[in-house]
């Protein structure tokens, strides 16, 4: 089949390469412009562009959806269908028609739980034990298509969003070429969604900050869960500490909340609400990423407050 893509992030690499690497022949790829980022705020292209362009691609990038010239562009392509793969802006009802098989999206939920922006977080921080990938026919409801097929994942405990998210872009991969392969040769099944929607909005910068007062489960949630973005966050005597990984342990606080309880090769232990948050990577302003084990040996931690 002759396809158009769109995609963005990291998540879309995968199924661009699955892509590449198949009998299906991609038309054009759209993705979104390059947009300043970092402390000199340079221009930064996406992941899905410089994917594309280490394939000799040299993708669109148009700033209106809704333009005639990016409709006609894409009407003399005549693609039997749009993928749409963690594009990040709404795909216009005249950009979905105009394929023979319309709008095809690979999510990373299982539909209808999660529908929007950030499935992968809010399932971590929901306590979810599983989620996955859902491929659905694209409507004009936020992710309320016609479902072709779901593969379940199961979330492990000391995973970050960004590990979970990228096994959920190599299986979601796979199961975009079942379904355009199913499509091609009439076998494909679209079926309503089943169960209870709920909704992934954005996440904020202001969720990432730890209230020590929670209990220990729930802040090692938002921990891993905010992995690689926006990452969660403390301060310590005026300076913010990023928390990149932790882990709840299923014992007495044994201090004041906030309380570096014990520090040592393990990690930094935390009282907490309700048990103790391990902290097992963090970073202080203007340094390098430290693991559990430099933590012990980098200052004087135990009977710090954090806050």
């Amino acid at each position: 089949m002759k396809v158009v893509f769109a995609g963005t992030s990291e998540f879309a690499v995968p199924a661009f390469h699955a892509l590449m690497d198949s009998d299906h022949e991609l038309a054009l790829t759209l993705t979104q412009p390059a947009r300043p980022a970092g402390r000199g705020r340079r221009l930064r292209h996406t992941p899905l562009h410089d994917a594309a362009m280490e394939c000799g691609i040299e993708p669109l990038m148009p700033k209106n959806l809704n333009d005639p010239s990016l409709l006609e562009r894409l009407k003399g392509a005549g693609p039997d269908a749009l993928i749409v793969v963690a594009y990040g802006r709404l795909i216009p009802p005249a950009m979905l028609e105009l394929p023979r098989f319309g709008g095809i999206n690979l999510h990373p939920s299982l539909l209808p739980r999660w529908r929007g922006a950030a499935p992968v977080e809010r399932a971590m921080l929901a306590g979810d034990r599983e989620t996955g990938v859902a491929v659905m026919r694209m409507v004009e409801t936020l992710d309320s298509g016609e479902v072709y097929g779901l593969d379940t994942v199961a979330i492990k405990e000391r995973e970050t969003a960004g590990e979970l998210s990228a096994r959920l872009a190599g299986r979601g991969a796979a199961l975009l070429l079942e379904t355009l392969d199913a499509l091609e040769s009439g076998k494909a099944d679209a079926r309503a969604q089943q169960g209870e929607a709920t909704y992934a909005r954005r996440l904020e910068v202001g969720e990432a900050r730890l209230d020590f007062t929670q209990p220990a489960r729930l802040l090692a949630r938002r921990v891993m869960a905010f992995n690689p973005r926006p990452v969660a966050w403390c301060e310590m005597d005026g300076e913010r500490l990023r928390i990149l990984r932790a882990m709840a342990l299923d014992e007495p606080a044994g201090g004041a909340i906030g309380t570096v309880v014990t520090a040592g090769k393990s990690g930094l232990d935390i009282a907490t609400g309700q048990g103790r948050l391990r902290v097992t990577e963090l970073q202080r302003a203007g340094r390098k990423v430290q693991g559990a084990d430099t933590l012990s040996r980098s200052g004087d931690w135990a009977g710090r407050r954090l806050g």
